[in-house]
């Protein structure tokens, strides 16, 4: 199916997401006192396209809303195509981002340029069934292994944010899936958590030295899309609000916007400022019983920033493993207010350094973004 681009102004789009937080068709006599849901539990977005068994939930169905485009508006890439590092070289930038994931010897990295417009890749890496995702809105880059109880899924997008997260959908139940710890939250599948995969966002430079011979999403999707462009200009400012509100808006233990490292492991989460870890380069911290080390890794650049995603500026990224064997460890670099809705236990290490200086960079208009729908 062919595509278009819907140009609405970031500011448009949370009325848009306002106007489509309806609630499926009303009955024709109003329910007894006894019988009307709790407000929370009152889902307010149109499912007359889903198969989803409704019934069956873990989080209140009124946390959902609307976030323009509609199911699969955002068009997964099922079928990714791959071209050599030096082929990608040529439309790379080098401290320009990517996802690298490397599995059982094979190494690949999916450039947010790309992610950005499709935010779930469909593929198989070192015999794994893996999805890639990336929600620009939280700044998750989160990679996932797709076999659940011996069952194979493949993702798309629903179209609907929770805490202005990316909500998936397996195509195999129509269980929605909150991309932010990975869990089935409505459906059949409620309750069931994805593997998570031990992934980084990295410099495009950083992948092509360590991994010579890798493979890179290419830009052959079957969708026309203006890689390269970011729709959210500006939209990463430290201070700013959130694309729709969220859980636990009132943490201010961090801006809403500051990037953190988040482990989650043994039930225990923990997040480390940027600002933090920049200044100390490594970590150590011990996080549900394991001993971790956490490094500093420089140059990578912000995909949500300026209007072209290789000029954003540079905001770097990490790695963790393990202290003791030195095997990666899963992770992600989310912004803080992501962290505050879905883990307000989480435990914060280290004191993020005065951000005066990012008053002195520039401040882009929200021009109009470009957001995918479908034609």
């Amino acid at each position: 199916m062919r595509t278009a681009l819907l140009l609405i102004p970031l500011t448009g789009l949370a009325l848009l997401a306002a106007g489509c937080a309806q609630t499926t068709k009303e009955p024709s006599q109003p329910p007894s006192a006894a019988e009307e849901p709790k407000p929370d539990n009152e889902l307010r977005v149109e499912t007359a396209e889903w198969k989803t068994d409704f019934s069956k939930h873990t989080v209140p169905l009124g946390e959902f809303v609307s976030g323009g485009p509609g199911k699969g508006g955002i068009p997964a890439i099922d079928e990714p195509k791959f071209v050599s590092v030096s082929e990608a070289d040529e439309w790379l930038e080098d401290r320009e981002p990517v996802i690298e994931l490397e599995l059982e010897g094979e190494a690949r990295a999916y450039p947010l340029q790309i992610l950005i417009w499709h935010e779930i890749v469909n593929d198989a890496v070192g015999g794994r069934p893996v999805a890639v995702t990336f929600c620009p809105l939280c700044n998750t880059a989160l990679v996932f292994d797709r076999r659940v109880d011996g069952r194979l899924l493949d993702f798309g997008t629903t179209g609907y944010l929770r805490n202005s997260d990316l909500v998936m959908y397996d195509r195999q139940t129509e269980s929605w899936w909150q991309q932010f710890g990975g869990e089935a939250v409505i459906g059949e599948l409620a309750g069931k958590e994805l593997e998570q995969v031990p992934a980084a966002v990295v410099a495009w430079s950083d992948f092509e030295a360590q991994h010579p011979d890798g493979r890179v999403l290419s830009r052959d999707t079957g969708s026309a899309r203006p890689y390269g462009r970011n729709p959210y200009t500006g939209y990463d400012d430290v201070d700013s609000p959130p694309f729709v509100p969220t859980a636990n808006p009132d943490d201010d233990r961090l801006a809403p916007k500051e990037r953190v490292v988040y482990v989650e492991r043994g039930g225990e989460a923990v997040a480390v400022p940027f600002t933090a870890l920049a200044k100390a380069k490594r970590m150590e911290i011990s996080v549900g019983g394991d001993r971790l080390a956490i490094d500093w890794v420089p140059g990578a650049r912000s995909a949500l920033d300026h209007p072209a995603i290789a000029a954003g500026r540079e905001v770097g990224s990490a790695r963790v493993q393990l202290v003791e064997s030195g095997a990666p460890v899963a992770f992600d670099t989310p912004f803080w207010f992501a962290v505050a809705a879905f883990r307000p236990d989480v435990r914060v290490i280290g004191r993020p350094e005065a951000q005066g200086a990012r008053d002195e960079r520039p401040r882009y208009s929200k021009t109009p973004g470009l957001l995918p729908v479908q034609s």
